[in-house]
Formats: structure tokens, sequence, C-alpha cells
């Protein structure tokens, strides 16, 4: 009787997240299409052919909507894994040459702004006038900080900052080239391919560590 309650009980938890994935799909594609104001609870359960109660009861209100839509968006997946453990951070962390640290660096940002593009766009233009939705994208323009400055602690500790340039000064840097701002205006806007934008990207960053690289 214990492995058949630990079934049914694994069971439940497959299928709950299997519908709050889908709601959290659909409450993605309705932000990008609709904009944050525009989009009801009610349309998210219609497009994710659930209830208007199961969608609350799986994630809750649209302020939550749209931090799990910017959440999976940015790693891809709704697997309880920080950033810090995904594989591109692991391979970087893992560098013990600068140039090739840069170079993974900037294939990782341009991955995952392929992947936030649509959702981020959404989420500046209801940070305009959702007072949730602005501390959402604050909240993600410091982890964005934070996730710059583990990169130049790691260049600094591999020697890849000439003498003069400082760990802030770097990660400063880093942080205004990872801005997604940068992707949307040059691929989306302007039709850069994302190899080109990759490469624009490493050039930029190895210019920015104030070393010949």
């Amino acid at each position: 009787m214990i492995e058949r309650r630990a079934y049914r009980s694994d069971l439940r938890t497959q299928q709950a997240r299997a519908t709050r994935r889908a709601v959290v799909e659909a409450a993605t594609g309705l932000f990008v299409a609709r904009g944050y104001a525009d989009t009801t609870l009610d349309a998210v359960a219609a497009a994710a052919g659930v209830s208007r109660r199961t969608v609350v009861n799986a994630v809750g209100g649209k302020a939550a909507l749209l931090a799990l839509a910017w959440d999976f968006s940015l790693v891809g997946d709704d697997e309880p894994v920080p950033m810090a453990d995904r594989p591109g951070v692991l391979a970087i962390r893992a560098s013990t040459d600068p140039a090739e640290s840069v170079r993974l660096w900037a294939e990782m940002t341009v991955e995952i702004e392929e992947r936030v593009a649509a959702i981020g766009r959404a989420l500046e233009a209801a940070a305009d006038v959702d007072e949730e939705a602005a501390a959402l994208l604050a909240k993600a323009g410091a982890e964005r900080l934070d996730g710059a400055r583990a990169f130049a602690d790691h260049l600094a500790s591999i020697g890849g900052l000439a003498s003069g340039t400082t760990v802030e000064q770097a990660a400063d840097a880093f942080w205004a080239l990872n801005d997604g701002t940068l992707y949307r205006r040059l691929v989306l806007d302007r039709g850069w391919s994302t190899a080109r934008f990759a490469d624009w990207l490493r050039r930029q960053t190895q210019a920015s560590t104030g070393h010949p690289g």
C-alpha cells in the first residue's frame, strides 16, 4: 500500500507540474501577443484548456504568471535548477582560459536572449503600467548584475582582466552588454544573425576586460 500511495502521489505531482507548465506556456503566448494589461486569467485558462480556478490554483494571479513566464524562458525549462548550476555557467566556471571564457559567456548570453526576447519586451512594457511587473523587472536586472559580477570575478581569478580594470568596472560592462535591449535592437529590429551578434558581443566583452585576449 505504501508503494501504491507513493505512485499515486508521484503521478499527481507530475500532473500538477504538467498543468502548471501548460498554463505558463499559454500565459507567455498571450503576454507576448496581447500585452500584460490585455491578458486576463480567463483568456489564459481558455488558451490552456483549463478553468480559471485551475489557473489560480496552479500558479496564482497575473503577476505570478508573468514571473514564471520570465523564469521558464530564462532557463529554458521548468526544472528546479538555479541558473548558477546550469551547464552553460558550469562550463564557464570550469574554463581557465580567458578567451574561451568570454566566448562561452557570449554564446550563453545569446542563447538566453533568444529565449527571453519576446517575453522580455512584454515585461518591459508591463513594468510601465504595473507595480508588480516593475518589481519583477528590477529583480531581473539585479540578478543579471549578480551574474555579471560572478563572471567578472571568474575572469579576474584566471587573469582575464587587465591591470587597472576592476571587477566592478568589468561587471558593469558585462551587465550592460547582456541587457536584452541590445539583442532585440540588433537581431530583431536590425536583422542581424545570432552568429553575427554573438561574435560582436564576444568582441565587445573582450574589449571591456581591458585585456588583449
